[in-house]
């Protein structure tokens, strides 16, 4: 996000650089009040906005909305809706820190990414959800040694969790609990929780030992001697386990690979493929919308009734009933 507009208004005089001191503690405060990949979108965002007022010969800083609005017309030959907004929020944010009106807020800006998302649709292309089923064949494929263990402890808390990839790379050993129920796992801090309040969720014991994700992550630990620091690390081809946190996109990757061991095409699936597989398995099991949204941690409604919708096509299924 462009808070370098912070400091770029700052007050020069030294009489008074307590200000300039001041400014850029609010610059640090903007930074912190975003996660470091929203910040890190809204920077190459309002990077791409401002190379394009230039090669256009038109202002970025203030903006009018008929700059933005031929610029988002421009933008919709080649990006999708989703990437369209995600500008205009960049471009808000950058007039919003400057003190300045935004000229997102404009009517005819508005008007035109109306009639953008009227032509080219709004649905986002989802990742495959990673099945109960599926799990259960992707673990028949575990390699033996040490990484195998790891996989094991990794898919089966990922999908029992619900966990988001940034959640279950930042797990560090402090924040598992070994219960007689099973796992207590505090996440500190996730992608709707930015301040940090936290909330805990329960992984339950599984009924077959070869799949429960208590037994494995017991395992991962007791073949890893972890005992402090992160809980998923990688491991290079020779069996060593760094001392480093594994990275999400690791996560994707090692998703990816078992699903395509199993015979399904990777390219449909993600890291977030056990996430949205736990929800939408529980779903088809019948469960509440209350405890899908409790074990994931999904604020909005919408989304959770989405994998519901999914879980129930052919369980509430009229066209089954006729006998065809």
């Amino acid at each position: 996000m462009p808070t370098d507009v912070i400091r770029s208004n700052r007050p020069t005089n030294t009489q008074i650089g307590p200000l300039a001191e001041i400014a850029d503690r609010a610059s640090e405060f903007i930074q912190q009040s975003k996660s470091k990949n929203t910040i890190r979108a809204y920077r190459a965002d309002w990077d791409h906005f401002t190379a394009w007022c230039q090669s256009h010969g038109q202002s970025s800083l203030p903006a009018t909305a008929d700059t933005v609005a031929l610029y988002v017309t421009d933008l919709a030959a080649s990006h999708k809706p989703a990437t369209i907004t995600r500008r205009i929020s960049a471009i808000s944010q950058a007039h919003q820190i400057a003190g300045m009106e935004s000229p997102t807020r404009a009517a005819k800006v508005r008007l035109v990414l109306a009639g953008i998302r009227r032509t080219l649709g709004t649905a986002q292309e989802a990742k495959t959800p990673v099945l109960v089923e599926d799990l259960k064949r992707m673990i028949g494929r575990l390699p033996e040694g040490l990484l195998g263990v790891r996989d094991r402890a990794l898919l089966l808390i990922g999908f029992a969790g619900g966990f988001r990839r940034s959640e279950l790379t930042a797990l560090d050993h402090d924040a598992v609990e070994i219960t007689r129920d099973g796992l207590v796992v505090t996440i500190r801090r996730s992608k709707t929780d930015q301040e940090g309040e936290g909330r805990k969720i329960g992984v339950p014991y599984g009924s077959n030992p070869a799949t429960c994700p208590v037994r494995s992550f017991q395992s991962w630990l007791e073949s890893s001697g972890i005992t402090q620091g992160p809980v998923f690390r990688p491991i290079n081809r020779h069996g060593k386990m760094a001392a480093t946190r594994l990275s999400g996109a690791a996560v994707g990757e090692i998703v990816k690979k078992y699903v395509g061991a199993v015979g399904l095409d990777a390219s449909h699936f993600a890291g977030h493929s056990l996430r949205s597989g736990l929800a939408t398995s529980a779903a088809a099991a019948g469960a509440s919308e209350r405890s899908i949204m409790n074990q994931t941690g999904h604020r909005s409604e919408k989304m959770v009734r989405r994998y519901i919708k999914d879980g129930s096509l052919f369980r509430e299924n009229a066209a089954a009933v006729l006998g065809l």
